[in-house]
């Protein structure tokens, strides 16, 4: 093996070198911090005077020369690469040298970046201190209004992009020097409009947790003539999604003619951004007929310094984002929006983290909601954790053959093909972050199903080198997060309370093989005593996230959310409504 030797570290400044005939190979950048530099203070805020940061560098090249490299990562193939390393009291003023000690993606090393020409350019993704309710001291990234986005979060730091040439005539780059000398801006808030509407409070209960104020949010796409209609009371959609502060799906004018249409590798359709507008103004369309039944759609914004989404429970490492929604944020909305607020009036729908997000408050909050629409939802089975059996699988990464490991997926595309497997999802998420802070998919699963680990942070459910898995911190997973689990633990309890309220659907050919997890949850409901009463549903060759409609394809199906469970919500409100239930007022 080579031999590694530290010839320079302080705080500021970390350079290894190898053995020479390593070190022929190595690159070397020197990200400079200005001397004016300023670090976050609580609430995202940046500080009067500079002082010193704390926070991720990520130094990223692309051969891709159509864009910043900080807006080509991520988890497809078409990621450009990103090598990361944590900074602690970087001083203004100071440089840092970026070498093969970063944690990299795609390239694991800095000197595995084949020849070629690149663009550079260096984020600084800067860290709070939390000084949690409880005692333990954190440096996290807040979410600052963006949603958990690195490249997009007021207050970081960035370079503007250059080129260079790596490998020209054989040798390496070296000290290529790298200036932060971009801050992203403050977002702009959204001005409410005719149907939409914002609503924001501090939650006493999360300000507890994390030891300073935290406020929640809520978006609320309003019925046609609510202003004109102050008796009315609504029923209420809560729509689980990611972090969303708008409804892009609602558009009050008709399509743009001019817009230039686009291509969606996703769907693999030509002018999906004309598609999407055009689907957006019939909603509209719908939204406003006289016939459409009045309700009100909630989103509500629950980012936190892990991810741009709580999960909607109450965890160990997020805090009781459960109960503040419960009983602080939505009573707030259905006392601003004349909602009925009663049970049977509440439902849930969503897909992916929303799917898994309307199965669990359905499960955790029997009482509160009358029906969950589940699409696609996150793994409800750890035995089914996309393709890994967390309670008897050794390793997340591989499966052993007779002779060697075999490397597992994570993601495959509609014809089945692998995009990224296990092992390099997670060398995405370490590069972005240590500490389970990249703010991506499975640092965001570990923080709020897993226990609170020794150094503070979330207890690691994998080891994110090894993949080994720590089945001490699995027992906790299923203890507290499994729902498939869980019904089958409580079911004589939860069976009145859930009797025909769930409703799940996800395409046979799911993208993170999310399906294996609701064939489990279906074996269990298809055979309870008494009996579920349960939805199930699977579109064939469907990848995610598929939405139980069996006539349109995703692409369609994915912008009709608050209109396509209709029919099924106004028959069950019929059928369990209470004698004397209001019925009426909002049917104008």
């Amino acid at each position: 093996m080579p031999k590694l030797c530290v010839f320079r570290n302080t705080a500021l400044t970390i350079t290894l070198c190898c053995n020479a005939a390593v070190m022929l190979q190595a690159q070397s950048f020197r990200v400079h911090i200005p001397k004016d530099a300023r670090p976050l203070q609580s609430g995202g805020e940046r500080a009067a005077e500079p002082a010193p940061l704390d926070g991720r560098l990520l130094l990223l090249l692309s051969n891709d020369l159509g864009d910043e490299p900080r807006m080509q990562i991520n988890d497809t193939p078409a990621s450009q690469n990103i090598f990361g390393l944590t900074l602690n009291g970087a001083r203004p003023g100071s440089e840092v040298t970026v070498d093969d000690s970063a944690a990299g993606y795609p390239h694991l090393h800095l000197s595995e970046l084949p020849p070629g020409k690149y663009m550079v350019q260096a984020v600084l993704n800067l860290y709070e201190t939390f000084h949690m309710g409880d005692g333990r001291t954190l440096k996290l990234a807040p979410d600052r209004g963006e949603g958990q986005h690195w490249n997009l979060a007021p207050g970081n730091l960035y370079s503007k992009p250059f080129p260079i040439s790596i490998g020209a005539n054989g040798k390496p780059v070296r000290d290529v020097d790298v200036t932060l000398t971009e801050v992203i801006p403050p977002i702009t808030p959204i001005a409410d409009s005719e149907f939409i509407r914002r609503l924001r409070i501090q939650s006493p209960l999360l300000t507890k947790f994390w030891g300073r104020p935290v406020y929640l949010s809520a978006t609320v796409l309003v019925p046609a003539g609510f202003d004109q209609h102050p008796e009315a009371r609504f029923p209420l959609m809560l729509f689980e999604d990611h972090f969303n502060d708008g409804f892009a799906e609602f558009r009050t004018t008709p399509p743009d003619p001019t817009l230039k249409p686009d291509y969606s590798e996703r769907f693999h359709l030509a002018g999906y951004n004309r598609i999407q507008q055009q689907e957006a103004y019939k909603f509209y369309q719908t939204w406003i007929a006289k016939d459409f039944p009045r309700f009100l759609v909630v989103k509500i914004q629950t980012a936190n310094p892990f991810y741009d989404d709580s999960y909607a429970v109450d965890s160990a490492n997020l805090g009781p984002y459960g109960e503040a929604i419960e009983t602080e944020l939505l009573p707030m909305v259905e006392k601003q929006f004349h909602a009925i607020g009663q049970g049977w009036a509440r439902f849930l729908y969503g897909g992916s983290t929303g799917g898994w997000e309307a199965m669990a408050a359905q499960v955790f909050y029997p009482d509160h909601y009358n029906g969950a629409f589940i699409a696609c939802p996150d793994p409800v089975d750890f035995h089914a954790y996309t393709n890994i059996d967390l309670y008897r699988d050794a390793n997340a990464y591989f499966t052993s053959g007779a002779n060697k490991q075999i490397e597992q997926p994570s993601m495959r595309d509609y014809l089945g093909h692998t995009t990224i497997t296990q092992r390099g999802v997670n060398q995405y998420e370490a590069a972005l972050g240590d500490h389970g802070r990249s703010g991506e998919q499975y640092d965001i699963w570990q923080a709020v199903f897993s226990p609170i680990g020794p150094d503070g942070y979330p207890a690691r459910i994998f080891d994110k080198q090894t993949g080994a898995i720590d089945p001490i911190v699995a027992k906790y997973w299923h203890d507290h997060y499994d729902l498939n689990a869980k019904l089958q633990r409580e079911w004589p309890q939860l069976q009145p309370k859930l009797d025909g309220k769930l409703h799940v659907y996800v395409g046979s050919e799911d993208t993170y093989m999310l399906n294996d997890a609701v064939y489990l949850l279906q074996d269990f409901l298809d055979t309870a005593n008494p009996p579920a009463h349960a939805e199930i549903a699977y579109g064939p060759r469907a990848e995610h996230c598929w939405n139980g409609d069996p006539k349109l394809p995703n692409a369609y199906s994915r912008l009709h959310y608050e209109t396509m469970y209709v029919s099924k919500i106004m028959q069950r409100i019929q059928q369990t409504a209470p004698k004397g239930a209001d019925l009426t007022s909002w049917r104008y």
